[in-house]
């Protein structure tokens, strides 16, 4: 759908909170002339991916430092009431996304306005959240944490209470070598745990990759070639997205969010979301920027008779007689089928990113 599958309620966290603390403090001296060592991790890069655009140079992965950001990444006391978490609303039984919620659903349960996005493969993205408001992976949580329909807390009262807790002096010395808990170091260990989300097993991974349990049904081969056709100008590469700005014809709804228009104020921009990953789509619906469809199907059938017209709409939705992509009722099912081979079994379940 060469725009695709555009808008599916996939980059990461619910909406841009433009308010935050000042830039993280840098990284303290170790002092004392202390030697210390960790242990480094290599970044899966898969075979059938391109080349990751974080800079690892400046934050190299360790052992030390994923686990800190792991820890950090699951406790409930980075929020105002110490209920929400990261893991909270992004669950990795739903590929990291948040399951059977249409809008991202935080603390005292209040409601965002935007689908809550999965994790996963962060190693080569530079724009975050549905209007790409946050540009470095490093300072996206301070958005989510200050949010005050997400986790409500200042960034600087969560970094005060994560210097009381006894436990993380431990963990900030063993990974960056003193136990001086800084912001720089906060947000970079969270950086080192999201880092290592990489999903790159699923059937559609070892069929291109030519390994075992990569066998595709004749439907779904089917399905391969039609997106490949229809559905590759937006979801590009093996990484399934281009990383732009679309506006795939929704009808508004009653939000009435106007998407990257709100970061860049250009009257280009209205209505305009990023193409979202479509790996894991299967397992993390609903979709769309606003939850709005439950099924896949439900998607396809908005491409092929649903999309609104407006003047920012994708060239690519006009290019047949009326907006929208043609397919058939056999085309649907075959396109379905092939995205249903995304979904990674082995990223799903994965201790490694469970909490411990």
């Amino acid at each position: 759908m060469a725009v695709g599958l555009g808008l599916f309620g996939l980059s990461i966290a619910c909406q841009t909170q433009k308010t935050v603390d000042p830039t993280p403090d840098p990284d303290p001296p170790t002092g004392g002339g202390t030697v210390y060592q960790t242990t480094p991790v290599t970044l899966r890069q898969p075979a059938n991916f391109p080349k990751p655009v974080y800079a690892l140079s400046q934050n190299p992965l360790t052992v030390e430092g994923i686990a800190l950001g792991k820890t950090l990444f699951y406790d409930p006391q980075l929020s105002r009431d110490s209920t929400i978490s990261c893991g909270f609303c992004h669950q990795q039984f739903a590929g990291f996304a948040h399951s059977d919620h249409p809008l991202s659903h935080g603390i005292d349960s209040k409601t965002g306005t935007r689908n809550v996005p999965g994790l996963q493969n962060l190693a080569w993205d530079q724009e975050f959240f549905w209007d790409g408001g946050v540009t470095n992976l490093d300072v996206l949580p301070m958005s989510p944490i200050q949010n005050p329909v997400e986790m409500d807390l200042l960034f600087s009262t969560a970094l005060s209470r994560v210097q009381k807790i006894p436990k993380y002096k431990s963990l900030f010395k063993t990974a960056f070598g003193s136990d001086t808990i800084t912001s720089a170091r906060f947000l970079k260990a969270l950086s080192q745990f999201m880092l290592t989300l990489v999903s790159a097993d699923s059937r559609y991974d070892k069929y291109v990759r030519n390994e075992v349990g990569g066998e595709l049904t004749p439907d779904e081969l089917a399905g391969l070639n039609l997106f490949q056709q229809k559905c590759s100008g937006c979801h590009a590469t093996d990484l399934f997205t281009d990383k732009s700005y679309r506006n795939n014809g929704l009808p508004m709804g009653p939000i009435k969010d106007q998407g990257r228009y709100t970061i860049t104020l250009n009257e280009a921009d209205r209505l305009k979301f990023k193409v979202p990953s479509l790996r894991n789509v299967d397992r993390t619906l609903p979709y769309m920027h606003d939850g709005r469809f439950i099924r896949l199907e439900d998607v396809v059938e908005h491409y092929r008779t649903g999309v609104t017209d407006s003047p920012t709409l994708d060239p690519l939705l006009k290019k047949e007689a009326k907006p929208g992509i043609a397919i058939t009722d056999t085309e649907k099912r075959q396109l379905v089928a092939f995205l249903k081979t995304l979904s990674d079994d082995t990223f799903i379940s994965n201790r490694a990113f469970a909490p411990n």
